[in-house]
Parts: structure tokens; C-alpha cells; sequence
């Protein structure tokens, strides 16, 4: 009389999963080494996304450097807040509230977007200045704080 395995059904499962990473692909890397292969490429400068904040579409994203201590910020004003704008600029502490300097793109969808190079650890006032005739602030800022003109500014953490 044969005798019953004592395996359980997830240990056989999760034996299944680690031959199924370990076991090469089509061009002969396994998972892990396809991981470590993208990681090295770039020569140290490929950016890490992290601290993302995400509200649906429209949201600022932060994609920090490895290397230095910068931030790729990608602000972003959905077509809701623009109302038919020709033209979008957006005026903060990263550009000394410059109001023509820094024009955002007009997307297809009818967004404006444009990502910035800040440096990290810092708090940045903003604000969008649409048609060079109305202010706007981002929906989707980490904070809203006073300013002195009686409203409030956006507020970006990175």
C-alpha cells in the first residue's frame, strides 16, 4: 500500500512558480535576468518612479533620479480646467513666477502638460495662468496654501 504525500496543494503551487521564473524564455533569459539586464541599462541614469500620486488621468507625477537630486515632475492640466485654451504657462517658484517663460503642450485630448526638472526635498508654489488672462490651480496639488492676493497657490512636494 503506497502512502499518501504529505505535500500541500500551495507548496506544490508555489514550487510550480519559482521553476516557471527560473526556467528561461524565448531568448534564453530567465525573468530575473531580464530584470537585472533593464536595470543596469541606462548607465546608471535611468529614472525610478516612485511617490507617485495618481487621481485618475490627471495628475502630477514624480519620477526621481537615481544619481542626483533631481525630480522629473509632469504637471498636467486636463482640458476640463483649461476650457478651450489656446494657450497655458505655468508660473511657480521654479521659474521666479515667470508668466510667459514656461508654456505647457497642448496634448490631443485636449490637456496641457509639461514636466519639469526640480530639485528634490523642496516645496514649489504654482500656478497656471491660462490665456495669459486666468488663473488656475492644479486639481491634483499635494497642498493649497494662502497666498497675498486673498487666494491660494499649488503646492508641490518633492
Amino acid at each position: 500500500m503506497r502512502k499518501a504525500s504529505t505535500k500541500k496543494p500551495a507548496q506544490k503551487t508555489a514550487s510550480r512558480q519559482k521553476s516557471a521564473k527560473a526556467a528561461p524564455g524565448k531568448n534564453g533569459k530567465t525573468l530575473a535576468a531580464k530584470q537585472k539586464s533593464a536595470a543596469k541599462s541606462g548607465n546608471g541614469k535611468k529614472p525610478v518612479k516612485c511617490n507617485t500620486k495618481k487621481n485618475g488621468a490627471n495628475s502630477i507625477k514624480k519620477q526621481y533620479m537615481k544619481t542626483n537630486g533631481w525630480c522629473n515632475v509632469t504637471f498636467k492640466l486636463p482640458k476640463e480646467a483649461a476650457q478651450d485654451a489656446q494657450l497655458v504657462t505655468i508660473a511657480g517658484d521654479f521659474n521666479n513666477w515667470n508668466l510667459s517663460n514656461t508654456e505647457m503642450k497642448k496634448m490631443k485630448n485636449g490637456d496641457f502638460q509639461l514636466t519639469l526638472k526640480l530639485e528634490k526635498d523642496r516645496e514649489y508654489r504654482f500656478k497656471y495662468l491660462v490665456d495669459a488672462t486666468r488663473w488656475e490651480n492644479d486639481w491634483h496639488a499635494d497642498q493649497y496654501v494662502p497666498n497675498a492676493f486673498g487666494c491660494e497657490d499649488s503646492l508641490v512636494k518633492v
